[in-house]
C-alpha cells in the first residue's frame, strides 16, 4: 500500500469566506485556523463580510505573491449552492497557479471552465469528498506504531474535535502523534487524509490501514472516528475503520443529555457501558489487544453546576478518565495512556 492514494493538500491556504455574515457556516474555516495556523496565508472576504478567522485579508494576487498554494473554500453555502462570482474567483485562482480544494457537495470538475483553467497551469482541483482511486481491501496485518481511534455512542457528537484535542495534549505531553483525518473538514485541518464514508463499503477497513500506516512503536495516530456501531444509517462506516485501524485504545465519545440517536428518534442511545463492550467485541477481530482509554463528553447542555458531578459519576462507574475536552482538555486521559502503555505492561497482560 501507499501513501500516494492519500488525500495530501498544498499549504499554505486562502481560505474563501466571500460574503458569509453567520460563523455557524464558516466552521471548516474557523476550524482550520483554530487547529492549523501555520497552514493559513489569509482570508479572501468580499465588502459586508462579518466572518472574521482573524488572518490577514487577501486578494488571489496577493496571496500567490506571498506563496499561498491552494484556494480553500471556507464555508458552506445554505443549500449547497455556489454563487457565480465564487466561480469565476476559483477559476483566477487556478490560473494565478493554486489549487482549488472543495468540501462541499457540488463537484469542482463539473465546471467545464474551471477545469480549463486547472489544465492551462497544471493545478488541482480537489473534492475532499471524493475518495482516491484504487483503494485496497483491508489485510488486516498488524502494522507497527499504536493507535487510538475515536468512536461514539451516536453520530456528530465531537469524535472530530476529541482527536483533535487529544492529538493536541499528546504533544504538549511530549509524544510522538499524528491526528489521521477520515472526514471532509478534518482533511482540510490536518492537509490530508481520507474521506471514509464516501468509500465503497468493501474498502473500507482497507482504507483505513492505508490512513495509519506503520511508524515507530513509540508513535500514537489519533484517528478521527465516523459514524457510530449503534446508527441504524452509518454503523457500516464505524465498523470497517474501526477493523482497518486495528486500534490499541479507543475513546468513546458522548453527549449528556442525549436520550436518542439524533434524527432517528425511534431508536433510544446506548448506555456507555454497552458502547464500551460492543467495540471491545468488534475491535478484538484485527487487535485482540483493544482497550477503552478514556470518555470524552459533551456537556454543553448540562446546567454548569452539574457538570463536575456527572463526569465524577461516570468515571467512578466506568474506571475510566471522563472530560469535556472544551473544559478541562485531555490531558487526563494522555496521563491513563501512559500508564496503561507504560514499558511491556498492557501486551503482557492483554
Amino acid at each position: 500500500m501507499s501513501e500516494q492514494t492519500i488525500i495530501d493538500l498544498k499549504a499554505p491556504y486562502l481560505i474563501l469566506i466571500g460574503e458569509e455574515y453567520d460563523a455557524t457556516y464558516a466552521k471548516t474555516g474557523l476550524g482550520i485556523v483554530q487547529w492549523q495556523p501555520a497552514r493559513v496565508a489569509g482570508q479572501l472576504r468580499f465588502p459586508g463580510c462579518t466572518v472574521d478567522l482573524g488572518v490577514p485579508d487577501m486578494t488571489i494576487a496577493e496571496a500567490a505573491e506571498a506563496g499561498a498554494k491552494s484556494l480553500v473554500i471556507g464555508v458552506a453555502p445554505v443549500g449547497g449552492s455556489v454563487p457565480e462570482e465564487w466561480w469565476q474567483l476559483m477559476q483566477e485562482a487556478a490560473l494565478a497557479g493554486l489549487d482549488v480544494v472543495s468540501g462541499l457537495h457540488m463537484k469542482l470538475a463539473d465546471s467545464a471552465s474551471l477545469v480549463a483553467a486547472a489544465k492551462q497551469t497544471g493545478v488541482r482541483l480537489v473534492d475532499v469528498r471524493v475518495p482516491p482511486a484504487s483503494l485496497p481491501v483491508g489485510t488486516g496485518i498488524k502494522r507497527s506504531g499504536k493507535r487510538v481511534l475515536m468512536v461514539g455512542s451516536d453520530c456528530a457528537i465531537g469524535k472530530k474535535y476529541s482527536a483533535l484535542a487529544l492529538n493536541q495534549a499528546m504533544q504538549q505531553a511530549g509524544m510522538k502523534s499524528t491526528f489521521r483525518a477520515s472526514g471532509q473538514t478534518g482533511i482540510m485541518i490536518a492537509g490530508r487524509g481520507i474521506p471514509i464514508d464516501a468509500v465503497v463499503a468493501d474498502f473500507i477497513s482497507g482504507a483505513a490501514e492505508l490512513l495509519s500506516p506503520d511508524n515507530d512503536a513509540d508513535h500514537w495516530d489519533v484517528i478521527e472516528g465516523q459514524g457510530s456501531l449503534f446508527h441504524p444509517g452509518y454503523s457500516g462506516v464505524s465498523l470497517g475503520l474501526l477493523h482497518g485501524s486495528q486500534p490499541d485504545a479507543f475513546v468513546v465519545c458522548h453527549d449528556a443529555t442525549r436520550t436518542t440517536v439524533s434524527g432517528w428518534e425511534h431508536y433510544a442511545l446506548p448506555g456507555i457501558a454497552e458502547c464500551i463492550e460492543l467495540h471491545l467485541v468488534a475491535g478484538r477481530r484485527t487487535n485482540p489487544a483493544i482497550c477503552c482509554v478514556g470518555i470524552s463528553v459533551n456537556t454543553s447542555e448540562l446546567p454548569a453546576s452539574k457538570r463536575e458531578a456527572y463526569l465524577s459519576k461516570l468515571s467512578s462507574e466506568t474506571g475510566l478518565p471522563c472530560v469535556d475536552p472544551l473544559v478541562e482538555g485531555c490531558g487526563v486521559i494522555v496521563d491513563y495512556i501512559n500508564q496503561l502503555f507504560r514499558t511491556d505492561h498492557h501486551e503482557s497482560t492483554g
